[in-house]
């Protein structure tokens, strides 16, 4: 897997200020374990690399297994431009989420489903409507991709949270050619597949 180091350097550095109405929105969520009791630091700065390698031409995202609103909520405020809708199967997380979205004012460009992704792939409103498809832990890796392809234009990107780089890659190259994909390029703490082609 290729690595950006551009982008690695650049890693760490953002505007605490930007972030701080979504801070108690982060720490409810552990509270209520939701979200990992990581710092909320830590957790804004890893989530940021995804808002970082969505493309600039990019307008539409899906955030795939959403859970408490990460890193699609941390997207949304970095990449305001962008039109998020932030997925989870759980109702409870997704009537949460909600609440947040709408406490912090982004109602009119971020929504919220409730929905198996696999249903998602087979409804037209969504089936290849979107410019990325973004997740962190989201499920076997391989499924995982398979599912956001279905979700992704031709030409749109697929992030994914990555191991620390110290770990072997998980994806194996003949798996992600069959998909339609792209050799994954890492940039910091996720890998980015572009979408060439899908079945």
């Amino acid at each position: 897997m290729s690595e950006e180091p551009d982008m690695a350097k650049n890693s760490h550095i953002y505007n605490p200020a930007k972030f701080v109405a979504l801070e108690p929105v982060l720490r409810a969520a552990q509270r209520i374990g939701a979200l990992s009791d990581a710092p909320v630091d830590q957790i804004i700065t890893h989530a940021l690399w995804f808002a970082r390698a969505i493309p600039d031409t990019a307008r539409r995202v899906v955030d795939l297994g959403s859970g408490a609103g990460v890193p699609g909520l941390i997207v949304a405020f970095e990449r305001p431009e962008l039109d998020l809708v932030l997925v989870d199967r759980r109702s409870g997380r997704t009537d949460s989420l909600t609440r947040s979205v709408l406490a912090l004012g982004l109602a009119e460009h971020v929504e919220v489903k409730c929905s198996e992704i696999g249903d998602l792939t087979r409804d037209l409103k969504f089936y290849k409507q979107f410019d990325a498809a973004i997740s962190r832990g989201l499920g076997p890796p391989l499924q995982t991709l398979r599912l956001s392809r279905d979700l992704v234009r031709t030409g749109g990107v697929i992030i994914i949270s990555e191991p620390p780089p110290t770990t072997q890659s998980r994806w194996n190259p003949d798996e992600v050619a069959d998909l339609g994909l792209s050799t994954p390029k890492r940039l910091g703490a996720v890998a980015l597949f572009h979408v060439k082609h899908s079945d």
